[in-house]
């Protein structure tokens, strides 16, 4: 891969802090439910010396993948239901839902059977309803911005924010950046705190490269610096002030570049879920967020910042997590019913 070009980036302005406060509630998530060593990944040792990568796991980081059986609707229900019973939230409280994914099965012939199925699923009846692709492995946190900005105008007051990603081709499990997993992700964006498990909204910025979109790309050190920038400057804070980084579940070595690259340092990183869990396309940031909270390492007040680099784009989300007491709900659930293990 190369280096995308030196063309300016394109920023997007962050959500302004004037619109009010906006919080995230009850983040979840599901892992595919068939658990493999990465040993069983299809022509992993050729696709590798074809990557010229020594076949060496422990530097990579290679351990588990997450298959499922299931299709994107079951995934996407599973984990809303799950998030609207950590906010104490019935589904007849959001009016809006917001679907991402790399790839939605079919075409415009069969797309609305596809959200009237995760509709149905969930209880959410008539709620708005929204897609978002194109951001690849970026649209969670493109979709978490966009609920942000629909509850911040008003346009709607609880908003659904669902990923769902499956590999349908084996032989492209592994890529020269990840180890690929399926599941899906989400959380409830409102104006006020929902459940035990909820964080306030501080920033968030985007910051394109036309020029470095293509899939042959590298990921771009110079957008996330980018983000950074405006993020800090908005929040009025500093690099160090952020108490950890929720990035990709790329390679260890590709991760540890880029965000040091970035400005953070190697004790703000989360490198756990790169073995255990693998790339879960967009879900990532949400999946090391419930992680970290479950584990209790997440502090009241920290800061913590869901972040997303594809090759041309970067997103990034700052959130304060809040003392549990903040928020109105039933408690919090085990995490293995939050990931749907079994």
């Amino acid at each position: 891969m190369s280096l995308p070009s030196a063309s300016p980036a394109v920023p997007a302005a962050p959500a302004s802090a004037a619109a009010g406060a906006v919080h995230l509630s009850a983040p979840r998530y599901v892992l595919g439910e068939l658990p493999a060593d990465h040993t069983t990944v299809e022509a992993l040792a050729e696709r590798a010396r074809r990557f010229g990568m020594p076949a060496r796991a422990g530097l990579w980081g290679w351990g588990t993948v997450h298959r499922t059986a299931k299709s994107l609707e079951t995934l996407a229900a599973e984990t809303a239901r799950a998030t609207l019973d950590g906010a104490g939230a019935a589904p007849a409280d959001v009016d809006c839902l917001i679907v991402c994914s790399t790839r939605f099965p079919g075409g415009p012939r069969t797309h609305g059977t596809f959200v009237e199925n995760v509709l149905a699923a969930t209880g959410l009846g008539a709620a708005a309803f929204t897609g978002l692709t194109l951001g690849r492995c970026a649209n969670l946190l493109a979709g978490i911005r966009t609920g942000q900005a629909y509850v911040a105008a008003g346009m709607y007051r609880r908003v659904l924010v669902v990923t769902t990603d499956r590999v349908t081709d084996e032989s492209v499990r592994m890529e020269n950046f990840a180890l690929f997993s399926d599941g899906a992700a989400s959380c409830l964006i409102s104006a006020g705190p929902l459940g035990p498990d909820a964080y306030e909204i501080v920033a968030g910025a985007a910051a394109q490269d036309p020029a470095g979109l293509d899939w042959s790309n590298e990921i771009s050190s110079d957008l996330a610096r980018e983000v950074n920038r405006q993020i800090l400057e908005e929040a009025g804070m500093k690099i160090g002030d952020i108490q950890g980084v929720l990035h990709p579940n790329l390679y260890k070595p590709l991760v540890v570049l880029k965000e040091r690259q970035a400005g953070f340092t190697r004790e703000q990183l989360y490198l756990d879920n790169i073995p255990r869990v693998g790339h879960c396309f967009a879900a990532d940031p949400l999946i090391n967020l419930v992680d970290r909270q479950d584990a209790g390492e997440l502090r009241p007040r920290g800061h913590y910042l869901l972040a997303s680099s594809v090759p041309g784009v970067r997103i990034a989300v700052l959130l304060r997590r809040l003392p549990q007491s903040a928020g109105a709900g039933p408690a919090t659930t085990t995490t293995a019913a939050r990931q749907g293990e079994h």
